[in-house]
């Protein structure tokens, strides 16, 4: 995995975790529901571009 791809990963987790956080001072659920979607899908990316690279060894 490249170091671009890394870090566009943990971007999208780090959002993830900011409407999470925002979601919760707010009582707003679907914010909530949102942010952990959205690190569910980043580290999700992140596995199978482990897998991928894995692989091409």
């Amino acid at each position: 995995m490249g170091a671009m791809d890394d870090a566009k990963h943990n971007a999208e987790k780090l959002v993830g975790k900011a409407k999470e956080g925002i979601g919760d001072a707010t009582d707003n659920e679907k914010l909530q529901a949102e942010g952990k979607l959205d690190q569910v899908k980043a580290d999700a990316k992140k596995v199978g571009d482990d897998v991928k690279d894995a692989f091409d060894k």
